[in-house]
């Protein structure tokens, strides 16, 4: 309610602004078209660099300089280190990264913004795109309206540049226009109280427009017209550095730990990288001098000064935090832990890996591992088996018994009710959202395949429910036949449970272990295993191989013993299938595995 009403406030003020500062519509028109070609910019390469991103980020992020080089080059490729903040915190949200990888992106990010105002000020102020501008919008709109993804993106992104330069021509007439009514230089100064109030202009600037990079184009615009002077354009630019990093505090705020630990070590480079650039602006306005003449900038090129100071400042931070990052990592890890959840609650999922289709997969694929350790427990104890003996490395080997009485004791129906349905239901209303988000059939099929393999695990819990009585009581049974053949069902979901837990494991190492045709291959052979297992199981069930009849004549099984073992072998069945089908969906899926990768 209050955001909205702040919002009408806002809106309010806009509207009167036009009415009493007739120059002031084209300076805001053009900073609404620079931002709305910057959303175009940023939508047309995340379109290319979602799943390439993902591999970069995991794949070559293992030492500092190589995280820190791929933060400096993303973020001049996508023109945003918003983006790029956002984007570190949903891949440490879901495990793709550590706090240290992350921390080096983000350092490097820093940098890599700097390149927003080298292009406004090389390309944007100095040159006449404003009539480049229009055909690129023209020919971004006809290509962005194809039904292909990788088109649509080509049109976003010509979309987003033409809207960019032609943002920046509209500003520029607007401040021209300016000089004839309102000369703005008359408020600057160079006291230090004057620094601090334009320092605050650009940080809240930043924040409004959430995006340091459309702060800069208007400072630099300003800046060419002679509407601001240098100095404080200076003052303006380190604001809006500080500024950038509200993006990331907002999108870690529904993360995890590791995602709010990467927000605050954004905001510590920037406070402190502020800080000292605003505390030593003067003795950094003459390094800026000495560069600008060393390479050959004139020296009233004030707007090619302002991106050399920008890149100055941000270089200076990074040499002074780079021996922190250590200290800092130990001093986030000790006092931003992860909140304590409650068993009924799922630990992998979070909004923030929402927003992007690998993250949500992968995020589900770990909640999914995490509920089917749930419904283990309940079904290894309520056959009366242990965790070791369903999972050591030995041979499932035939025994009579049922273990500790702890076991026997287990209630299936409180494990379910308190702790796996709820955990199963935020799987599906997660998985329900990440389509909404991400509409590619691909993916929407992923994530109904991560979803089925679910409700196969919440089956599979309730059939053992039902034979857990018979399951205990027979193995127990003085009949040595009735005893054998309970615990060979117990055996037989067992194996099948040991190859659950074994696809698990080939599912994690192959997405960036093998190539495509190896892991396709992979699948396959496994399927194969699969169907042969079933069918020595079936040679070896009592019903399906003949001996029960001969059982029942010679009556060495009660008519109670008999009725029991075919409903329990029925469920035996079933349990048996929804192993195999949600191992099937999960670990031998390509769609899954693929995307996934």
């Amino acid at each position: 309610m209050l955001k909205n009403l702040l919002l009408f406030i806002v809106l309010g003020l806009i509207g009167l602004s036009f009415w009493f500062i007739p120059n002031f519509r084209e300076i805001s028109a053009g900073v609404a078209i620079l931002l709305f070609g910057m959303i175009a910019l940023e939508n047309g390469f995340k379109s290319f660099a979602e799943g390439p991103l993902k591999k970069i980020l995991t794949r070559i992020t293992d030492k500092f300089y190589k995280s820190f080089t791929v933060g400096v080059i993303s973020t001049a490729l996508l023109q945003s280190s918003s983006l790029i903040s956002v984007i570190t915190i949903s891949f440490l949200s879901a495990g793709f990264l550590t706090l240290h990888q992350g921390i080096g992106i983000i350092f490097g990010s820093n940098l890599g913004s700097t390149t927003t105002a080298w292009l406004v000020a090389t390309l944007g102020l100095n040159l006449n795109l404003s009539a480049l501008a229009l055909p690129m919008i023209v020919f971004g709109i006809v290509l962005y309206l194809q039904s292909s993804r990788p088109i649509k993106g080509l049109g976003n992104i010509l979309a987003g540049l033409g809207f960019f330069f032609f943002g920046i021509a509209i500003m520029k007439q607007g401040f021209n226009a300016y000089q004839d009514t309102l000369d703005l230089t008359a408020f600057s100064g160079v006291s230090l109280w004057n620094q601090l109030v334009y320092l605050l202009i650009g940080l809240v600037a930043t924040v409004i427009l959430q995006s340091s990079a459309a702060s800069m184009a208007i400072i630099l615009t300003a800046l060419s017209v002679g509407q601001i002077t240098y100095l404080n354009a200076m003052s303006l630019a380190v604001g809006a550095n500080v500024g950038t990093t509200i993006t990331a505090m907002v999108g870690a705020m529904a993360s995890n730990a590791d995602g709010k630990r990467i927000a605050v070590a954004h905001l510590l480079f920037n406070l402190v990288t502020g800080l000292v650039a605003f505390a030593f602006l003067n003795m950094l306005g003459k390094v800026v001098d000495f560069t600008a003449d060393f390479v050959g900038i004139a020296s009233n090129n004030y707007t090619l000064k302002l991106s050399l100071f920008h890149s100055i400042f941000n270089i200076l931070g990074i040499i002074i935090m780079r021996p922190l990052v250590s200290p800092m990592e130990k001093f986030l890890i000790k006092h931003i832990r992860e909140r304590k959840i409650s068993p009924a609650m799922p630990i992998h999922l979070n909004e923030a890996a929402l927003a992007y289709p690998q993250t949500s997969l992968e995020v589900m694929l770990n909640e999914t591992n995490h509920l089917f350790e749930i419904c283990f427990e309940a079904i290894a104890h309520g056959m009366g088996l242990s965790r070791a003996e369903m999972l050591g490395k030995d041979e499932l080997t035939k025994r009579h018994g049922n273990g500790s009485k702890s076991y026997r004791d287990t209630n299936i129906d409180e494990i379910y009710y308190s702790r796996i349905k709820n955990i199963y239901g935020e799987i599906v209303n997660f998985g329900l959202n990440a389509q909404k988000k991400h509409g590619d059939s691909r993916f929407v099929n992923a994530v109904n395949s991560i979803m089925e393999a679910n409700r196969y695990f919440v089956e599979i819990v309730k059939d053992v429910k039902d034979m857990q009585q018979n399951m205990l009581k027979y193995c127990d049974s003085d009949n040595e036949i009735i005893s054998t053949e309970y615990d060979n069902l117990r055996m037989r979901i067992a194996k099948f449970i040991r190859m659950v837990f074994e696809y698990q494991e080939f599912k994690i190492a192959s997405p960036t272990k093998v190539k495509t045709k190896h892991l396709l291959d992979q699948i396959n052979s496994e399927r194969q295993l699969l169907n042969e297992y079933i069918k020595k199981f079936k040679s070896e069930d009592i019903l399906h191989n003949g001996s029960l009849s001969q059982l029942i004549l010679e009556k060495k099984l009660t008519s109670t013993m008999v009725t029991s073992l075919i409903n329990d072998s029925r469920i035996a069945d079933s349990v048996s299938k929804h192993l195999i089908k949600a191992a099937e969906l999960l670990y031998l899926n390509a769609d899954v595995l693929l995307d996934e990768s």
